[in-house]
């Protein structure tokens, strides 16, 4: 079975139209979305972690809030960039969310995307050894985080205390959280190397490479060597890929006022570059439900995936989001299984 999720950059302004004007209204509306797609039928509520932006930045408070106001639905973010992230407290902050939630977590990490700060993760106090890069350092921190959910010992004890030396481990702890991280890949080299780590994928709307076919094609190939990556790695259980999708379905007069002159500019990749490197961005799937999943079932990444996150345009306010999302569960994701 497939399950659908949504995916929030948390964006909030005072513009024209927006319905998310503070934070405030940023985290609550989040919650309250949540609430709403469980009500509905989505399997998944997921957030953006982005920093030095009007955008959500902070997502263990919220995922916390999330799992006791909800029962169900998967809870989790795409991604937390962690070359900001003390990995110790990230293990702890984490942990709890997910106890809270009754073990419905699913993490997504990575080196993150491009941000608004010149290397603004110095600030938090993270600057990459003269021998490694930035991409390197959020790897080790990724390392470090895994190893401490996981049990190991990450300090001494102090013998005046306990009258012995022994490895301590970071606590509280969530004993199933370590098979429910997900690296979140921007290429087909690095979904490899996560399979090999043994962590779940994410693939997003964009891949930092171009062969010239389009996006489904290339990131269908990056599950299929991620799969392949897997099995000969001889992981014990199964792995999840998520692919995330601009899903607009046009069911009534304001989502066509909102989208329907979009439908045709937006139905095609575009390529272009990031962080200096040539990228290919995803289309957006935007029409009628029972055209846009006839379109989806043509989307190679879309079957190879087992999870699909569906981004959502959430200045618009819970209720616009909350109808799209049951439009999506009820006249388009049957078509997809």
């Amino acid at each position: 079975m497939k399950r659908i999720g949504f995916l929030s950059f948390g964006h909030w302004s005072d513009a024209p139209g927006s319905l998310v004007r503070t934070a405030s209204d940023a985290l609550v509306q989040t919650i309250e979305l949540a609430e709403a797609a469980e009500e509905v039928g989505v399997h998944g509520a997921y957030v953006r972690v982005h920093h030095f932006a009007p955008q959500l930045a902070s997502p263990f408070p919220l995922l916390a809030a999330i799992g006791a106001r909800t029962s169900r639905i998967e809870i989790g973010t795409a991604v937390i960039d962690m070359r900001y992230e003390n990995p110790l407290a990230m293990a702890e902050s984490a942990a709890a969310a997910d106890l809270i939630a009754g073990g419905r977590l699913q993490l997504g990490v990575s080196r993150g995307s491009p941000e608004p700060a010149d290397k603004g993760y110095q600030a938090f106090g993270f600057v990459p050894r003269d021998d490694e890069t930035d991409a390197d350092m959020a790897r080790s921190h990724t390392e470090l985080f895994r190893a401490a959910i996981a049990g190991a010992g990450v300090v001494y004890s102090d013998p005046e205390m306990s009258g012995r030396r022994v490895p301590l481990a970071i606590e509280p702890r969530s004993e199933t959280l370590p098979d429910r991280i997900w690296w979140g890949a921007g290429s087909r080299a690095t979904a490899v190397w996560a399979a090999e780590q043994g962590m779940n994928l994410m693939s997003s709307t964009l891949l930092t490479e171009d062969t010239g076919v389009p996006l489904s094609e290339l990131q269908a190939e990056q599950v299929r060597l991620f799969r392949e990556t897997w099995t000969r790695a001889g992981h014990e259980r199964e792995p999840r890929v998520s692919v995330s999708r601009s899903i607009l379905p046009i069911i009534d007069d304001e989502t066509r006022r909102y989208f329907g002159l979009r439908a045709q500019a937006d139905a095609h990749d575009q390529v272009g570059h990031i962080d200096g490197t040539l990228a290919r961005f995803g289309r957006s799937y935007i029409g009628e439900p029972d055209a846009i999943a006839e379109e989806l079932t043509q989307d190679a990444a879309v079957h190879e995936a087992d999870t699909v996150l569906v981004t959502v345009p959430n200045q618009l306010g819970v209720d616009f989001n909350a109808r799209v999302l049951e439009s999506i569960v009820r006249d388009v994701a049957p078509a997809l299984g």
